[in-house]
Protein backbone atom coordinates (compact mmCIF):
# COMPACT_ATOMS: atom_id res chain seq x y z
CA UNK A 1 0.00 0.00 0.00
CA UNK A 2 2.86 2.57 0.95
CA UNK A 3 4.21 1.62 -2.56
CA UNK A 4 1.24 2.70 -3.95
CA UNK A 5 1.42 6.32 -2.80
CA UNK A 6 5.11 6.48 -4.63
CA UNK A 7 3.50 5.47 -7.61
CA UNK A 8 0.51 7.91 -7.61
CA UNK A 9 2.95 10.41 -6.94
CA UNK A 10 5.35 9.99 -9.53
CA UNK A 11 2.35 9.63 -12.16
CA UNK A 12 1.10 12.86 -10.73
CA UNK A 13 4.09 14.75 -10.89
CA UNK A 14 4.75 13.34 -14.79
CA UNK A 15 1.46 13.82 -15.89
CA UNK A 16 1.73 17.83 -14.04
CA UNK A 17 5.07 18.49 -15.85
CA UNK A 18 3.46 17.12 -19.13
CA UNK A 19 0.85 19.17 -18.84
CA UNK A 20 2.61 22.67 -17.99
CA UNK A 21 5.28 22.14 -20.69
CA UNK A 22 2.86 21.02 -23.62
CA UNK A 23 -0.55 22.46 -22.66
CA UNK A 24 0.17 25.16 -20.41
CA UNK A 25 -2.06 27.78 -21.78
CA UNK A 26 -5.32 25.74 -22.42
CA UNK A 27 -5.43 24.08 -19.59
CA UNK A 28 -4.64 26.65 -16.84
CA UNK A 29 -4.53 26.49 -13.69
CA UNK A 30 -6.11 22.87 -13.58
CA UNK A 31 -2.76 21.31 -14.13
CA UNK A 32 -1.28 22.41 -10.57
CA UNK A 33 -3.79 20.74 -8.84
CA UNK A 34 -1.56 17.38 -9.66
CA UNK A 35 1.62 18.84 -8.48
CA UNK A 36 -0.38 20.10 -5.07
CA UNK A 37 -1.87 16.18 -5.09
CA UNK A 38 1.43 14.63 -5.36
CA UNK A 39 3.40 16.74 -2.88
CA UNK A 40 0.10 16.01 -0.74
CA UNK A 41 0.85 12.19 -1.17
CA UNK A 42 4.81 12.76 -1.26
CA UNK A 43 4.61 14.57 2.64
CA UNK A 44 2.10 11.84 3.42
CA UNK A 45 4.22 8.81 2.91
CA UNK A 46 7.59 10.68 4.46
CA UNK A 47 5.09 11.67 7.98
CA UNK A 48 3.88 8.33 8.30
CA UNK A 49 6.93 6.15 7.53
CA UNK A 50 7.32 2.57 8.13
CA UNK A 51 5.79 1.25 11.25
CA UNK A 52 7.26 -1.93 12.96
Amino acid sequence: MRDLVWLIAVILIIGWAVGYFGFGEAVGSFIHILLVLAVIAILYRLITGRKS
